[in-house]
């Protein structure tokens, strides 16, 4: 009898637990995006189409006309911007210059490649992100810039069957990394 008891208690105990760690575990569901989204560049406000990549370890933006070279000891890129302004259909470009945080080697179909890395603030729904971003010419891309891993990880999971399920919104936020 005093073993069905504790059996009873136990079992009570697991179904208390189990109830309280999904409402915990619901409360924490991960936001769901689709495999296309719209970003804005900050601080310039570009809207821009990003396409999340499961596959890129490190994101990747579209950047011409790179020319390396130094600044107070550091090493920083110069670059331009190309693209449409998915908002407004414009074609815009713009010039950038940013401290090159790291050089990666990227493998893709073409061989293997080294690229600059650098860190830019973008807009992904209603938060701002403090990025890595690998430069690379994207021109016969169709989207301009591609979101990684790293950056997918604070984002959320990925539907590759949906598209454009956030609008970017931030005003002026403090970045996420």
């Amino acid at each position: 009898m005093t073993c069905w008891i504790f059996q009873r208690i136990a079992a009570l105990l697991l179904i208390l637990l189990a109830v309280s760690f999904g409402a915990t575990a619901a409360d924490k569901t991960p936001r769901i995006l689709g495999w296309v989204e719209e970003g804005l560049l900050l601080p310039e406000q570009v809207s821009v189409k990003i396409k999340l990549d499961t596959g890129a370890l490190t994101s990747s933006l579209d950047a011409r006309d790179l020319e390396a070279f130094e600044r107070d000891g550091e090493k920083w890129v110069r670059f331009k911007v190309e693209l449409k302004d998915s908002k407004t259909g414009k074609p815009v470009s713009l010039p950038f210059e940013r401290r090159v945080e790291r050089n990666v080697r990227v493998r893709g179909a073409g061989g293997a490649e080294r690229r600059p890395v650098m860190s830019m603030r973008m807009c992904i729904g209603d938060q701002v992100y403090d990025e890595q971003f690998s430069l690379n010419d994207r021109d016969r891309m169709l989207y301009p810039v591609l979101i990684g891993r790293r950056t997918l990880e604070h984002l959320g999971a990925v539907d590759a069957s949906r598209t454009f399920t956030l609008q970017p919104k931030c005003g002026k936020r403090t970045a996420k990394t």
